[in-house]
């Protein structure tokens, strides 16, 4: 195991107990919710958990029935936010076999929110374990292929549980996961959609939290995201700390840009953004695709300037949840811009489609997986082998 200041060793397998649900959902409200999944509205029959104490270590990992947990009203999480949690998601294959995207990502990228959160941390091995372990057991909760952008969302989390009001790491933590099916994150599906530039909320600052997936940045967005409803926009991008007025990110998604000679462009990783494992597919598909790719800074007045001027043919955003969403609009407290060519019916730029097709292919194991990106989590018995 390692432990919470990240010196550690080698961890043993973890080996998990399985108890069943006693009343699963029945075939019929399962297909019900399979066929308008939504995203994180309903949940699987089961879930993960495994306990950590500073004395044992990891233990007591188990596959149990979806529900309630029972804590303390003095836990750690509920008065100092010590809690992570990571999301991917579980892909249908032709061939009825469920696959994971790039999962060792999440493993490592939960390992390091787990250091800057004063956590203990999963060994990558065991963070794949307990995802093949919920899915084995509630594999027919995963949409069939052929279903449209439908899959399996996995929600690993970490919350302290210690009762101790002491401004401490806490010495008792719980693990888990849960599973949700899921369909397109907004509602919009891949058509454009409009995004909030702040001017006045601040999402990360060098040297906080920004690069770790901790539940007080998506909380410290909230305000932000309303103001951006009220102008009728479905996400924000927020300005640098310091000068405010190098782009970072959405709340939920990096952000990229396309120019008119076909350099994709998206914003270096700082330390206050969040290291997308979207973003780095795209990044690297995109260049398999011819583009020239550039992580580097770049200033709101870039972006709004090139749009203009049409240099910024296309804008897009990626994440897990939203896959590649095409921005077609930015507005702000002065102004709004529409985005690219709205000609057509989709309003879907050619760049921003054909990455996001490309990416959708290899998640979906329509196209060779050259990289080995794919981890399989399950194979349905009532499918060959």
């Amino acid at each position: 195991m390692t432990s919470q200041n990240g010196t550690a060793a080698v961890a043993d397998t973890w080996n998990f107990e399985v108890e069943l649900a006693s009343a699963p959902a029945t075939a019929d409200a399962r297909a019900a919710v399979l066929a308008k999944p939504g995203f994180g509205q309903s949940f699987t029959d089961h879930m993960v958990l495994a306990s950590w104490t500073e004395e044992r270590g990891w233990h007591g990992q188990k596959v149990m029935p979806y529900g309630p947990l029972k804590v303390s009203p003095a836990a750690a999480v509920l008065h100092y936010a010590q809690e992570i949690f990571e999301g991917l998601k579980a892909y249908r294959h032709e061939d009825g076999s469920v696959w994971a995207f790039r999962p060792e990502m999440n493993a490592a990228r939960f390992s390091r929110s787990a250091q800057r959160l004063a956590l203990p941390q999963v060994p990558e091995q065991e963070f794949l374990a307990a995802l093949r372990a919920l899915v084995t057991v509630d594999e027919v909760w995963v949409p069939p292929a052929g279903s449209g952008e439908t899959s399996l969302y996995l929600r690993p989390y970490m919350m302290a549980t210690e009762a101790a009001l002491s401004v401490r790491p806490a010495r008792e933590v719980l693990f888990g996961v849960i599973a949700s099916p899921a369909g397109p994150y907004f509602d919009t599906g891949p058509k454009p959609v409009s995004i909030w530039l702040s001017d006045t909320s601040i999402r990360a600052t060098p040297g906080g939290t920004g690069a770790a997936k901790c539940g007080g940045n998506y909380a410290a967005s909230l305000a932000a995201f309303a103001e951006a409803t009220e102008n009728g926009c479905n996400q924000v991008i927020y300005l640098d700390a310091v000068e405010r007025r190098w782009i970072e990110e959405s709340g939920s998604m990096n952000v990229f840009f396309v120019y008119a000679d076909g350099r994709i462009a998206t914003p270096e990783l700082s330390g206050s953004i969040l290291a997308g494992v979207t973003r780095d597919s795209v990044l690297e598909l995109a260049a398999d695709l011819g583009y020239k790719v550039e992580e580097r800074r770049i200033s709101a007045d870039e972006w709004r300037d090139g749009v203009r001027t049409g240099e910024i043919a296309e804008t897009f955003a990626s994440g897990t949840a939203a896959v590649i969403t095409p921005i077609g609009r930015v507005a702000w407290s002065g102004g709004n811009l529409p985005i690219g060519d709205h000609s057509t019916a989709e309003g879907v730029g050619p760049v921003t489609s054909s990455i996001r097709a490309a990416l959708l292919d290899l998640q979906y194991g329509r196209t060779p997986d050259p990289r080995g990106w794919l981890a399989r989590l399950a194979f349905p018995a009532h499918f060959p082998h």
